[in-house]
């Protein structure tokens, strides 16, 4: 195929080679460029691209068409509440305090979103979070931070640089703060700064270290904000916005051990049905019963084409034996017999087709595998990979206020293999939907099924 363009005409191996380079290396030059353009504006006292909380954008005009872009003005009103949200921290009031002060006064924070308290102490060694913004005491600083795309999922990450390459130009017009309360709120973070993963040693690897540490993390959500249920004690899950922000009514809150218990005794109790395996037997001879027939009848159609192909090329040959034209009919008999070499090697890769058979101790295999799955997550040998099979049949566990207790709405293949234990079928239900949501409830000997919703695919 040739592919042909307006400015170079007909595209060779020379045009791929050479331009490909020449397109990477203006790149690489345009981003030189753009960066020191940046550069130069800081250096200016002007805004490298973002804007503070704190702070109004202005554009101001040269001329008629001419506009000087990067200038920042304070805003007067989210200036005193820096200068609030400062002085409460540097008087003893933890930034999760303050930001359930600031919501229930029902004052935004920066994008028009509720306060949080990563919002208030951001990371101090990135210069992030209200109380680590040097340009509220009139210091720009820029390029503290890099950023560099992962491979595995194309997001952006960003990186510390060295102090040594950090841009700092003074700025006094945009100062907020004084000196004397920016050195008390350092001094405050410094004397409550303390490791918190001591459990986590600086040499393990990154993937080590990331691991989620329990069965759930990361998979619980409040039903009530959609918030995420974290630790907020030693064993018990509360809702994390309700406890952060104050904006969720949710206060209830769950062990650790009584979420997972429920739905690994569901697991456990649900699966071992005899009643289930039976039923597992019978759809599982029925669907491989179902795809022989498909397969067989996939065959005969192949085996009557090559018949039928063959018989082509038979009358073609014999046209040419009886005097025609064999420049003409040679492409057509060169065309056939492409086909019918593909259909021999599809015929030759059809696999056997056996009876099915079921080993007479599947059942009991089936039942202790069940039965230890609760051990295999306690075993050290076998916990990670039960742990990652369990994790990945969950979607999400939402955790619903209801009546002073918690529903449990379990999402994710894991939902629809124990909704399916429960009830196999339903009036009006046709074989082909699956549950793909359980409720359950976290109660006395572990209530398991209460209710069920359907999907049908």
């Amino acid at each position: 195929m040739t592919l042909l363009t307006l400015s170079e005409g007909e595209i060779n191996e020379l045009h791929v080679g050479l331009k490909g380079t020449m397109n990477a290396l203006f790149l690489k030059d345009l981003a030189i460029k753009t960066r020191r353009g940046l550069e130069g504006r800081v250096r200016q006292g002007k805004s490298g691209g973002g804007n503070s909380y704190g702070y109004d954008v202005v554009h101001q005009s040269r001329g008629r068409t001419d506009i000087e872009r990067g200038l920042r003005r304070i805003n007067s009103g989210q200036a005193r509440i820096i200068v609030r949200i400062l002085e409460e921290y540097a008087s003893g009031k933890s930034p999760r305090r303050i930001a359930f002060g600031l919501n229930a006064e029902s004052i935004p924070g920066p994008a028009g979103k509720a306060w949080g308290p990563s919002t208030i102490n951001g990371n101090r060694a990135r210069g992030t979070g209200i109380l680590n913004n040097e340009l509220y005491i009139g210091r720009l600083v820029w390029n503290r931070l890099r950023y560099i795309k992962t491979p595995d999922t194309g997001k952006r990450i960003s990186r510390l640089n060295p102090p040594q390459e950090w841009i700092v130009q003074e700025v006094p017009e945009l100062r907020i703060v004084p000196d004397g309360l920016w050195e008390q709120v350092k001094a405050r973070q410094t004397s409550v700064k303390k490791n918190t993963r001591p459990d986590i040693k600086p040499d393990l690897p990154f993937w080590e270290r990331t691991r989620p540490k329990y069965l759930l993390s990361g998979l619980m959500k409040c039903g009530a904000c959609g918030g995420s249920y974290t630790k907020i004690s030693a064993n018990l899950f509360g809702c994390a916005t309700a406890r952060n922000k104050g904006t969720c009514s949710n206060r209830l809150n769950i062990r650790r051990e009584t979420l997972e218990t429920v739905i690994l005794e569901g697991l456990k109790h649900q699966l071992m049905d005899p009643d289930l395996f039976k039923t597992f037997v019978e759809e599982f001879t029925s669907e491989l019963n179902r795809l022989r027939m498909t397969q067989s009848v996939d065959i005969d159609v192949k085996k009557t084409e090559l018949a039928r192909t063959e018989r082509q090329i038979d009358k073609l040959v014999t046209a040419i034996a009886d005097g025609a034209d064999a420049l003409a009919l040679n492409a057509k008999i060169k065309e056939l017999e492409e086909r019918k070499t593909n259909i021999e090697e599809e015929l030759a890769r059809a696999p056997d087709d056996p009876l099915p058979l079921l080993h007479p101790n599947m059942a009991e295999l089936y039942r202790r595998k069940v039965a230890a799955l609760t051990t295999l997550l306690q075993d050290p040998e076998s916990k990670d990979e039960a742990f990652e099979i369990i994790r990945s049949m969950i979607d999400e566990v939402c955790l619903v206020p209801e009546g002073g207790k918690l529903r449990i709405d379990l999402t994710g293949e894991l939902a629809g293999i124990l909704s399916l234990c429960q009830e196999s079928k339903k009036p009006g239900h046709d074989g082909q939907a699956h549950a793909e949501q359980i409720k359950m409830v976290a109660g006395a000997r572990y209530q398991r099924c209460l209710h069920l919703d359907y999907a049908t695919l």
